[in-house]
């Protein structure tokens, strides 16, 4: 562990899908001296292990956490205090998302630096940039320390950290179809903090998992406290889809690609067969040509030529 004046932290390097750690958490916990291979035998304990699934390794293994949504003032803070946070992102392809480590700034050029793991390699993005699509995830970072470093975090970030918390483990649940659990976790995340709109997008999706019509007012909750969010407007869009409100469908899923048109291909796709449903074929033959170059190991590629291919003007 170290930093120097350029505000660029030392972390070590780790050959991604070792261990049944999420690489970030992995990087983390090595970075602070703990020799992630003892976490080789879990590898198949989880079959693809989520962030709060690290998390819940750490802690085993002495570390505190804390989950909160931060500024990129608070990212140079902890930089310059020696840790190094992960914020969740924009995925690309057919990722949704995904967790990064911030190494370090640059003041200077005005970047934010990541942790990329290859040698002698660092990710560099403009601070504008980054502070548009970290946005798009409502600013959440997620800090690890050491137990014996937690007074660095103030009460207000331990409060509002078991609102997030509850979110990532709700998350979890929802993947596993343990809908009732996930609903109850995030009820109990929105009682906490109800400006937290992390909870109401993932609460809006668990209503739409039953077609209820109440996620509308969650994903919509979510949008106002956070224009940008872009789960939440995708969510708008999924749930009018499967329920053939085709012209909704098509409003909310171009809302959330004139956020960011390079995550996540998939929609374009969805957004097609929206096209589709209200005869706009030249539309939707070019989002699906789009749902292929996003999306390059598509599984349905084949069938989606045959139907471009089929489409008439």
């Amino acid at each position: 562990m170290q930093g120097n004046l350029s505000h660029d932290l030392n972390l070590p390097l780790i050959e991604q899908n070792i261990s049944s750690v999420p690489l970030v958490i992995a990087v983390v916990m090595k970075y602070w001296g703990e020799d992630i291979i003892n976490f080789k035998d879990n590898k198949n304990h989880y079959k693809s292990p989520s962030i709060i699934d690290g998390i819940e390794i750490a802690e085993k293994s002495n570390f505190f956490s804390c989950c909160t949504k931060s500024t990129i003032i608070d990212l140079k803070k902890r930089i310059d205090q020696g840790v190094p946070p992960i914020v969740i992102f924009p995925g690309l392809y057919d990722l949704p998302q995904h967790a990064l480590i911030i190494s370090g700034y640059d003041d200077t050029e005005k970047r934010i630096l990541t942790y990329i793991p290859l040698p002698d390699t660092t990710g560099s993005i403009p601070e504008s940039k980054f502070s548009s699509e970290w946005n798009q995830e409502d600013n959440i970072s997620i800090i690890i320390i050491p137990k014996d470093m937690k007074n660095l975090l103030s009460k207000n970030e331990l409060q509002i950290s078991k609102s997030y918390r509850l979110c990532f483990e709700a998350e979890r649940d929802f993947s596993y179809g343990k809908l009732d659990t996930s609903m109850k976790k995030i009820t109990e995340s929105v009682n906490i903090d109800k400006n937290n709109a992390f909870a109401w997008s993932l609460l809006g999706s668990c209503y739409s998992e039953t077609n209820n019509r109440e996620c509308i007012n969650c994903f919509t909750q979510a949008i106002k406290l956070n224009a940008n969010y872009f789960l939440a407007l995708r969510g708008l869009g999924n749930f009018y889809l499967k329920t053939k409100d085709y012209q909704n469908a098509e409003k909310y899923y171009s809302q959330a690609i004139n956020l960011n048109p390079n995550r996540y291909g998939p929609i374009y796709k969805n957004r097609a067969f929206s096209r589709l449903q209200l005869n706009r074929n030249q539309e939707a033959k070019q989002d699906l040509i789009l749902y292929l170059e996003k999306t390059p190991n598509a599984q349905d590629r084949e069938h989606i030529t045959e139907a471009l291919n089929s489409i008439s003007n």
